[in-house]
């Protein structure tokens, strides 16, 4: 540690993280982007020097053999998660690592076996912007009546072939990007878990990829979210809480922009076309900088975290059962 700020290594020169996490990560009140690795050690420099980075090394192992950084962000392509994050624990450090975790909850298990007394964390940014915790708020306090179903929808329109999230074998597709936003904000909001899943999935014929996915999640109790994503659609993001008295609308729910402000819209509904809506703003915040407080706090201390390893787990689970009633053509239990 160095003081309070918690020192952080980042594997790899993906773009999220030069966009995205590590200003977040600078912006944080508890951490540094100390170093960052690459298997091209010139890239890594190049990135380092841009981003005002002190260390840059040639392979992740030297970042992990470096005594002096405490958590390692992990976003690289899917396929390389749990093995990064498992080399990277057993070298003594925390990690956070993009979602989803890994390529299966059989992968992801292995991570149960690592030593409790590291972190590890799956990096659902969303959970840490104040307009999800509003919103969550808005569900507790009984503002919405009793809540009872859940809409989704996230898409944008990507076809290049060497795009990784179009590599079947690296863990693309909709469902794996995206989908997993749309299915952890039934967990979320209704607090609970789904208890059965069906989907319908369109692959691309080239790239056999999910392109198109739907899926209705049964959280019991009459309570269902229903979503759909895609990576052929037109841009969009849409989340609706709907309730007995109210429904929510979070504008921009899982790419608010960093270092804006955001909308929440409620609504009784009693005129049409969102006559009665009601706005409320959220400060503009950057949620990539509240993720790594959260993530920080907890490496030192100051609060327990709440979403670990089994969290990620279950993740998973949720995401293997939606694959499996595609495939099957039917209901599918969340074991």
């Amino acid at each position: 540690m160095d003081g309070n700020k918690v020192r952080w290594g980042i594997i790899s020169t993906a773009k999220i993280g030069r966009e995205k996490v590590i200003p977040g990560i600078q912006a944080s009140q508890t951490g540094i982007a100390a170093a960052i690795a690459s298997r091209d050690q010139d890239r890594a420099r190049e990135t380092a020097d841009a981003l005002g980075i002190e260390k840059a090394y040639g392979s992740y192992e030297e970042l992990f053999a470096d005594p002096d950084i405490d958590v390692i962000y992990n976003p690289l392509p899917n396929h390389m998660h749990v093995p990064m994050t498992v080399q990277a624990v057993e070298a003594g450090k925390h990690v956070l690592c993009e979602k989803p975790i890994a390529l299966s909850a059989e992968e992801a298990s292995e991570l149960l076996d690592l030593p409790r007394d590291r972190l590890v964390a799956e990096a659902f940014m969303v959970r840490a912007h104040p307009q999800w915790i509003r919103a969550r708020d808005l569900v507790r306090s009984g503002a919405l009546g009793e809540l009872r179903a859940i809409q989704g929808h996230f898409s944008y329109f990507m076809d290049n072939p060497d795009n990784i999230r179009n590599r079947a074998d690296m863990g693309g597709g909709a469902l794996m990007d995206i989908g997993c936003y749309t299915m952890l904000a039934g967990r979320y909001f209704f607090e609970g878990e789904p208890e059965r899943v069906v989907s319908l999935i369109d692959r691309d014929p080239d790239f056999g990829t999910d392109r198109l996915t739907s899926a209705i999640m049964d959280f019991g109790a009459g309570r269902q979210l229903s979503f759909t994503v895609s990576t052929q659609l037109t841009p969009y993001q849409r989340l609706q809480l709907f309730g007995t008295k109210k429904r929510l609308d979070i504008m921009i729910p899982f790419n608010a922009p960093q270092g804006g402000a955001v909308t929440l819209r409620l609504d009784d509904g009693s005129a049409l076309a969102d006559g009665s809506a009601q706005d409320e703003t959220i400060d503009p915040c950057d949620q990539y900088a509240e993720q790594a407080d959260v993530f920080g706090r907890a490496v030192l201390g100051e609060k327990v975290m709440t979403y670990g390893v089994e969290d990620a787990l279950q993740n998973m689970k949720i995401l293997d059962a939606i694959f499996a009633s595609a495939e099957r053509g039917g209901w599918v239990d969340v074991m």
